[in-house]
């Protein structure tokens, strides 16, 4: 068992969910009460991660922030900052490939809201930002922890964009899923084995309780119509 690929991957599943996922409230929230042009084309983009093979995505990461990229160059020669073969460059891949596991269940719970409910919210005086933490925040939670589950589930099981952009440094970027392929490549099944099955009851356990929670928010959103 590979310990220091798993706390690798944890770690970047818990700072990819705490950055994601503010974020996403506030850009589902605009999506979910704003109709504007060119928003088809905005939630077709953000969904492209869903159908394009994770390589493509580090592919393309890997030549725009590399280090014979103008903008890889600029990061380095004015921040300091290098991405590629770093835990930040995969900070920065997990984000752009999961931004529609984090965004799809928030947009969705915000719809669910019943418009009366914010008119209402609204009549009563309250502020925008009050009526988002007080009366929208506490409705979406089952929308917040879908995506919560969703998204740090993926990221412990992402392989190729974390290959393309991190490569396998033990200890900087190499996650669970590229140590699975190692023992694998090294014939040593057992601790293969052993960290597939972690993944796989992690897996499980987070489908069910995303579909308990979508049941749940079935549940209200035909209760209040």
């Amino acid at each position: 068992m590979d310990w220091q690929s798993l706390w690798l991957s944890g770690k970047l599943a818990l700072v990819t969910v705490l950055i994601l996922l503010p974020l996403c409230v506030f850009a589902g929230r605009a999506l979910a009460y704003h109709q504007f042009r060119g928003k088809s084309l905005i939630e077709a983009l953000i969904m492209v991660p869903l159908v394009l093979p994770p390589t493509v995505v580090g592919y393309y990461l890997l030549v725009s922030f590399g280090s014979e990229s103008w903008l890889g160059q600029w990061l380095r020669n004015t921040f300091g900052i290098e991405l590629v073969f770093h835990f930040s460059g995969l900070v920065l891949a997990s984000i752009l490939v999961n931004i529609p596991f984090a965004l799809q269940p928030i947009q969705r719970a915000f719809e669910a809201i019943p418009v009366d409910v914010r008119d209402a919210a609204a009549c009563c005086g309250m502020s925008k930002s009050k009526i988002l933490t007080r009366i929208e925040l506490p409705m979406i939670w089952p929308g917040l922890v879908t995506a919560l589950v969703l998204t740090f589930s993926h990221v412990l099981g992402e392989f190729g964009v974390v290959l393309m952009m991190g490569g396998n440094i033990s200890g900087e970027t190499k996650t669970i899923s590229i140590a699975i392929y190692d023992s694998v490549q090294a014939f040593d099944f057992d601790a293969a084995g052993i960290m597939s099955l972690i993944l796989l009851l992690f897996a499980i356990s987070a489908l069910a309780l995303t579909t308990s929670l979508s049941r749940r928010m079935g549940g209200q959103h035909e209760r209040q119509h």
